[in-house]
């Protein structure tokens, strides 16, 4: 890849900003997998729920939106950690077309960003389809029963950073669902770069 090449791709994405889509229903179990993560362990629902629930969300190495939340990612997974719940990420991007986000790399973010939280590697692209992802970030909140209660943003800031004092809306959402069992109403989609897929 050129350099002119990969700075249109570049400057393609931040101009073409996916959001993700609203959950066909909520209460919709989470789609088991068996994926690799860069820790080399190989993971399920079943090694990766807390009592409270589980938060999934879709990421990948190179996306500015991704990039932009990822110590906040830290800081709301080590928070949503503690109240019960529990956090995996999972990269889905063809990396044949975007080598930045190739598992080798993958292993070399979780490590720069200092991730509390196991990133896996859906190298078949089946796991997101089977949740409906389709951005980076694009997450997805379970209850205890591993019911969807949450798909929508991290905040409202976007890829600049939340000032100590704003509130995050993930963490905000997760606990209404430990404390009611079900997802707020009014939920904003998360909004960042489309998940690269396979040519078919």
């Amino acid at each position: 890849m050129t350099g002119m090449t990969y700075h249109y791709r570049k400057t393609q994405e931040r101009m073409m900003a996916t959001t993700s889509t609203t959950p066909a229903m909520f209460g919709q179990k989470a789609p088991d997998f068996a994926l690799p993560a860069t820790d080399g362990t190989i993971y399920g629902i079943g090694d990766l729920r807390g009592v409270r629930g589980l938060v999934v969300v879709f990421i990948c190495n190179h996306c500015p939106y991704v990039i932009g939340i990822t110590k906040r990612l830290v800081q709301d997974a080590a928070t949503l950690q503690e109240m019960g719940f529990g956090f995996v990420a999972i990269s889905a991007n063809d990396a044949e077309a975007y080598p930045e986000d190739s598992f080798e790399n993958m292993k070399l973010f979780a490590e720069r960003h200092r991730f509390n939280f196991p990133y896996l590697y859906d190298a078949d692209q089946s796991v997101a389809r089977a949740y409906g992802a389709v951005c980076t970030p694009d997450f997805f909140g379970y209850d205890a029963h591993l019911g969807l209660q949450y798909q929508g943003r991290i905040d409202g800031f976007g890829r600049n950073p939340r000032p100590d004092a704003a509130a995050s809306e993930l963490v905000n959402a997760m606990r209404h669902v430990a404390r009611t069992g079900q997802g707020p109403k009014g939920q904003l989609p998360s909004m960042g770069c489309s998940i690269k897929w396979r040519a078919t």
